[in-house]
């Protein structure tokens, strides 16, 4: 992909592009899709909306580019309230899952609609479009049709037609959905290249962990109008704060136990430990890479019953009265693999427990 300078300079953009929520609900009817939602996303950084669907996230999106108006609360872009205005007089342009695309138009011609319909003249708008294109790596094909490209091709004409217009904001509504594994993970990589080159804010929903994981530089995980928890991809997965979140960023296993400082006691008997935090009843997360396995003394007494080779490391089940569900373990390739049905021990380090509210799954 080739580097070119950013869309916007110091003359074009406002000194800030964050966007501040401020006690906004949505009702549908008797339904709330959001619940009195408190968000800052900060100017210029990558923001992910992550959570399953019906959680509120692209509610959200939609409130902010203005396509729905908020039942109650305050929407503000740039310093300036904008829950009362429509999207085109709002700082902000939205990409799509679908490509939506015109195609009787060519490359060049679909990226340079926008500025056509805001009567930038031709060679200006020409320039900026060959610009656009250039950011996104299809310079050369801005005289092709849009079905003469692939589909993570036509997705990334549709980034270049929003970034065009030079938007403080662009929302992205699980734009990578359509795609393959491959061409996704390849989409990631280009769509942050694209963010850091630009500098404009970004707020990306989607419903794929590791897709937020991989860009984002703050996620917000959203479970029934609310946001669960807000920080960085490592604050999350290393310190999530409640099983809900456990659960959906990652792989995760749980195991209900009584914690009295640094210890947890699992249903078997066993003492195991834990980074702490709260005493009585909880529930104890570890990561299976966390997790050390054995056949020498260890904490918790097990018997291997699945090994799959998965490429860069291997997962392995193991049965243990300490769990309701069988332990997954993660071992790096190369390491020693013990037999079906052969009696192990794991531990973890104290760091790698993290204690969390009893209860099962939200």
């Amino acid at each position: 992909m080739t580097t070119v300078p950013p869309l916007a300079d110091a003359d074009s953009r406002p000194d800030t592009a964050g966007i501040d929520l401020r006690g906004v609900v949505k009702q549908y009817g008797t339904q709330a899709a959001l619940r009195g939602l408190d968000l800052q996303i900060r100017d210029g950084e990558f923001f992910c909306l992550l959570g399953p669907s019906g959680c509120g996230k692209t509610t959200t999106l939609n409130l902010i580019g203005g396509f729905v108006a908020p039942t109650e609360g305050e929407i503000w872009i740039q310093g300036k309230r904008v829950d009362q205005l429509p999207p085109h007089k709002r700082p902000v342009n939205t990409v799509f899952q679908s490509y939506a695309l015109f195609p009787h138009m060519s490359v060049l011609e679909n990226v340079r609609f926008g500025l056509k319909m805001d009567r930038v003249p031709r060679d200006v708008s020409s320039e900026r479009a060959a610009q656009a294109l250039g950011l996104v790596g299809l310079e050369e094909f801005g005289s092709r049709m849009p079905a003469q490209l692939s589909g993570g091709q036509q997705q990334r004409v549709a980034v270049a037609r929003a970034l065009v217009k030079r938007p403080a904001v662009l929302l992205l509504d699980e734009p990578l959905g359509a795609l393959d594994l491959k061409l996704r993970q390849r989409l990631q990589i280009e769509l942050a290249q694209i963010h850091r080159d630009v500098g404009t804010t970004f707020v990306y929903v989607t419903h794929d962990q590791e897709e937020a994981m991989s860009m984002a530089d703050r996620i917000a995980v959203m479970n029934g109008g609310r946001i669960e928890q807000l920080g960085t991809p490592e604050e999350i997965y290393r310190g999530p704060v409640s099983r809900f979140v456990a659960d959906f960023i990652g792989d995760s296993n749980f195991f209900e136990a009584t914690v009295e400082g640094a210890v947890a006691q699992l249903p078997d008997g066993s003492r195991v430990a834990c980074a702490g935090g709260r005493s009585g009843a909880a529930t104890l997360m570890v990561r299976p890479e966390a997790i050390v396995l054995h056949g020498g003394d260890g904490s918790i007494a097990g018997h291997v019953v699945q090994t799959s080779f998965l490429g860069s490391y291997i997962r392995i089940a193991v049965e243990t009265p300490a769990a309701g569900a069988p332990v997954i373990v993660a071992l790096r390739d190369g390491a020693a693999v013990p037999a079906l049905g052969e009696g192990v021990m794991l531990s973890w380090t104290a760091a790698d427990g993290v204690v969390l509210e009893p209860g099962p799954a939200a």
